[in-house]
C-alpha cells in the first residue's frame, strides 16, 4: 500500500531567515511558504494609488500608511503576510521575532485579483479578524470602480458597505476619513478601455 509522503514542515524561524535574504516576498502559514506572484500593472497602480491617497488624507495625524513591504504577523494563527496596504494608528508594535514586521494594523487593504479574491474574502479575512487592533478591511476591485469595506463595530459585529463609481466616496469609519474613488483609480483603464479618471490638473 502506498503511503503519502509527509510534507516538509518549515519553522517560523527558518521562514524568517529565508525571507529576509530573499529577493521576492512570500507568505508563511502552518509550516509552509507560499510565493507571492508579481501583480499586474493595474494591481500595482491601484495599490500605489490607495497608499498615496491614504497617506494624503491621514497626513499630520496619529495614523500612518504602510505599503506592501510591511510584513504583518497574525500571532494567534501563525500567518505572516504582506497586505497591499495597511494603516497603523499609534506606535508600531513588533513581535518578539523581529522588528521588521507589525502585529497591530488598524486597517488593511487588499486589491482583489482572480487568483486571490476567494482567499482574501475568506480564509485571509478570518486570520485578520483575530488581530485585536484590526478594525476595518478594505477590498478594492481591479475590474470596476468598486470598493468594499468591513468595519468592526463596538459589539464585535462587522458592518459591510460597498461603494461603486469613479465619482463616489468611501467612508473609512476606523480612521474617520473619506477616500475618493477617483484617486483610488487614477489613470486606471478597465477592460472596456475607459479610464476611471484622468491625471489631476
Amino acid at each position: 500500500m502506498a503511503v503519502a509522503a509527509k510534507k516538509p514542515v518549515i519553522s517560523p524561524e527558518d521562514y524568517l531567515r529565508l525571507e529576509r535574504a530573499a529577493d521576492e516576498k512570500s507568505e508563511y502559514f502552518d509550516g509552509e511558504i507560499f510565493s507571492m506572484a508579481g501583480g499586474s500593472a493595474v494591481h500595482s497602480l491601484i495599490s500605489a494609488n490607495v497608499s498615496g491617497e491614504l497617506r494624503s488624507v491621514l497626513r499630520g495625524g496619529r495614523c500612518v500608511t504602510y505599503d506592501s513591504n510591511l510584513r504583518i504577523k497574525v500571532a494567534s494563527t501563525g500567518l505572516y503576510t504582506y497586505p497591499d496596504a495597511s494603516v497603523i494608528c499609534g506606535p508600531v508594535e513588533c513581535p518578539e521575532d523581529g522588528d521588521d514586521m507589525a502585529v497591530n494594523p488598524t486597517l488593511i487593504v487588499e486589491v482583489l485579483s482572480d487568483s486571490t479574491e476567494a482567499y482574501n474574502r475568506g480564509r485571509k479575512f478570518e486570520h485578520y479578524r483575530s488581530l485585536p487592533s484590526f478594525r476595518e478591511y478594505v477590498l478594492v476591485s481591479q475590474k470596476e470602480p468598486l470598493v468594499e469595506t468591513f468595519f468592526r463595530q463596538a459589539d464585535g459585529t462587522w458592518l459591510f458597505s460597498a461603494v461603486r463609481g469613479a465619482g463616489a466616496v468611501v467612508r473609512l469609519h476606523s480612521l474617520r476619513v473619506d477616500v475618493r474613488l477617483s484617486e483610488v483609480y487614477l489613470a486606471v483603464e478597465f477592460p472596456s478601455g475607459k479610464a476611471a479618471a484622468g491625471p489631476t490638473p
